[in-house]
């Protein structure tokens, strides 16, 4: 057991509540608890990125959508996180925190039709799937460059606590992104600045291939705080309660004006990277059984129904209707054709200068005659 990657490595001291079997609350737990409303809506958005995702990695197999990148053994730490914070609030993403869109109200087809990159997707096509972005729920787009959402969170704060606004940023970032430049360079600054954001590492154990423990010397992720002068606290990111409640005091702080706080949230990622990788190649089977007798979602169904507020047939009937609508957004992103040709000049300029115009036009003469690319490519095999 020692080779591979346990919950609480020697000499890291996690912030549990929660029992693991979830069947109630560690001895000498303090602090206020999430009322049965949010648990409740928690574990929704859990079950739904669950099946989503289960939904989307068979699409992508099917040759159907591009690209996923699963958040399966991580809803806990998701969820839990995002429902700390309020409507107002901004969440600045990384590739795993998509689900939280629908949490904070998208509509399902919206997610749907963003992994599909069809008309109705509000990037135009523009991104890969999993890069998802809602003006309606405060919820940037992200690049899959590592980090480079850190230092936009700060910007944001800093220009929020300008304006004399209560709002806060959640800064989320995987295990990873610690190396690059953009988390250095974001805590400093917001450190600095006292600006009210909240970073949120996900340490799920792998940046694709290179194991969590080789990203760092330090004990935890946690403990970089100390350089930059902010609290940070080690969480077992699989208890709901648990992450509910440092994330929630962490934004209370902000939120007052006392500065940022490094939340490491401690979890795991059961599937690969991506829908692009293979984790067999890397981690050792025992690892991945040991995280699955930690799965976060029977966790906290097991919390649930010991304080009667989820019954087995409830939770089916949830996970049926679930299934149904993104089975509908799926039948119908499917009957949506792509973006339309012009929209590859919108939204940078206000008026699209002469020369994209042209070749806009052009190309709209040259399908017009010829038909779409893909209609005519066996025609010039090159």
């Amino acid at each position: 057991m020692s080779d591979i990657r346990v919950l609480e490595p020697e000499g890291v001291s996690l912030v549990k509540v929660m029992r693991e079997d979830g069947r109630g609350l560690r001895k000498g737990t303090k602090g206020p608890l999430p009322n049965d409303e949010t648990l409740l809506s928690i574990h929704r958005a859990m079950l739904t990125t669950r099946l989503m995702d289960d939904r989307m990695l068979k699409l992508q197999r099917q040759g159907r959508v591009a690209f996923v990148g699963s958040s399966t053994g991580q809803e806990a730490a998701i969820h839990a996180s995002a429902a700390a914070f309020g409507a107002e609030d901004w969440i600045f993403s990384a590739l795993r925190e998509g689900g939280v869109t629908i949490q904070r109200g998208m509509p399902i087809r919206e997610y749907v039709a963003h992994m599909f990159g069809n008309a109705e997707d509000t990037a135009k096509g523009r991104q890969m799937p999993n890069h998802f972005q809602c003006k309606d729920v405060n919820f940037p787009s992200w690049s899959s460059v590592l980090g480079t959402q850190l230092p936009h969170a700060v910007g944001a704060a800093v220009a929020m606590k300008r304006r004399g606004e209560k709002s806060v940023t959640c800064a989320y970032s995987g295990d990873g992104a610690t190396s690059s430049c953009g988390f250095h360079s974001a805590m400093n600054f917001a450190a600095v600045m006292k600006a009210p954001v909240v970073f949120v590492v996900i340490d799920n154990g792998w940046a694709i291939s290179v194991p969590s423990a080789e990203q760092t010397a330090a004990k935890s992720y946690g403990t970089k705080a100390v350089a930059y002068g902010m609290p940070g606290v080690d969480v077992d990111g699989n208890d709901v309660i648990a992450v509910w409640q440092t994330v929630r005091e962490a934004v209370e702080r902000a939120r007052a004006g006392e500065g940022p706080t490094l939340l490491n949230l401690r979890s795991y990622r059961m599937g690969g990277h991506s829908s692009s990788d293979d984790p067999t190649r890397y981690r050792a089977d025992e690892e991945v059984e040991y995280w699955a007798k930690r799965d976060p979602l029977t966790r906290v169904e097991a919390y649930l129904a010991k304080q009667g507020l989820l019954q087995q047939a409830a939770r089916e009937t949830m996970a049926e209707e679930i299934t149904e609508a993104i089975a509908e957004a799926v039948t119908h992103a499917e009957t949506v054709g792509p973006p339309a040709l012009e929209t590859l000049v919108e939204d940078v300029f206000a008026v699209p200068p002469k020369h994209l115009s042209k070749q806009v036009v052009e190309a709209l003469r040259i399908v017009a005659e010829q038909g779409e690319a893909d209609r005519v490519q066996g025609a010039f095999p090159l």
